[in-house]
């Protein structure tokens, strides 16, 4: 029992791909993130695909055996949410289903592939659960541009996070279910060289709509030692992204309403109201806020993580009833 070895800090993980070969070390992690509102509000998703995924209790139950391969511990969690077609899906896979390249990584059935610098393509293809209906279409993400810097989350430059391209669109092609729509996206990367639990005991993380191509993205962290980390930018319509001299105040709001989880937001003015808790868990809840980011009232993407929550035993036995894993492959 014990931690994996520890690793050194990163280099810069933003460039002109998005990384999908990127070397990712044991224990460690790399996921790229895409949600998107529909335009007439009445749709959103959520994508995202982990090599070493971070909430695995199969990868955490690895890492304190020494035994932390994060290609053993792949996944694609894909969400659609709307008012009569909401689909959930995260199944694990183990390095025999992965594959990646410069310009693809495939997960299982699922992959996504870069064309060109300003084009992606997810291809989802994967089973619902706890209901085991079928999850399958394609989402093409078009960006301006991607951009060309990632920002440290912890003092050592053991996680670093690129908002890779802040404002995109989206073109939405489901055949199960039979939807389609196009709308505003936002896409990112996450890389660690660490479990997220040995750096962290919560974070809250925020991103508003983009309207004229700017917008705002605030993380909000509290590290294992008690330290308080806060990141604000403003990103432009070029993908280009600075740090805020004032990111406004630390405000709370609602818990969330089963697991009353605590959740905190960065405002301007005013108070925050909740639309809609689109995902809760004991440990993680991902929200849609209306709130003042300083750039007016806008809608804003919303998640809180408490990672102490994480990690205790009955969350873990918990976890494989929610994420089923498949049968280990060997490559």
């Amino acid at each position: 029992m014990g931690s994996m070895p520890k690793n050194g800090p990163q280099e810069e993980i933003a460039g002109k791909a998005l990384g999908f070969d990127a070397e990712v070390p044991d224990g460690g992690y790399r996921w790229w993130y895409l949600d998107a509102f529909s335009d007439d509000g009445k749709a959103a998703l959520t994508i995202i695909v982990f090599v070493g995924s971070v909430f695995s209790p199969y990868y955490y139950r690895a890492r304190r055996r020494h035994a932390g391969n994060p290609e053993n511990f792949c996944s694609v969690n894909a969400i659609l949410y709307g008012p009569d077609r909401r689909r959930w899906s995260l199944t694990e896979r183990g390095a025999g289903d992965l594959k990646r390249g410069r310009d693809q990584i495939v997960i299982g059935p699922s992959r996504v592939e870069q064309s060109g610098d300003e084009r992606f393509i997810f291809h989802i293809h994967e089973v619902c659960n706890p209901w085991p209906t079928r999850l399958s279409g394609q989402i093409e993400l078009s960006v301006p541009a991607l951009g060309q810097r990632s920002f440290e989350l912890d003092p050592d430059g053991l996680h670093r996070w690129w908002p890779a391209a802040p404002a995109g669109r989206v073109k939405v092609t489901m055949k199960k279910p039979g939807i389609a729509w196009e709308g505003a996206a936002y896409l990112d990367c996450n890389a660690g060289v660490v479990p997220l639990e040995e750096t962290f005991l919560n974070w809250h993380w925020q991103r508003s709509a983009a309207e004229a191509g700017s917008g705002h993205i605030h993380y909000d962290a509290t590290l294992t030692n008690g330290e308080r980390r806060s990141l604000g930018l403003r990103y432009d319509p070029d993908m280009s992204c600075y740090e805020l001299a004032d990111s406004g105040r630390d405000t709370p709001i609602s818990s969330t309403p089963l697991w009353r989880a605590q959740r905190l937001c960065r405002t301007v003015s005013g108070q925050p109201r909740v639309i809609e808790t689109l995902e809760e868990s004991p440990f993680y809840a991902r929200s849609v806020l209306d709130l003042d980011t300083g750039l007016g009232s806008r809608k804003v993407m919303h998640e809180s993580l408490h990672l102490d929550r994480f990690t205790r035993p009955w969350m873990q036995w918990l976890l494989p009833f929610r994420m089923p894993r498949r049968p280990l492959v060997r490559p």
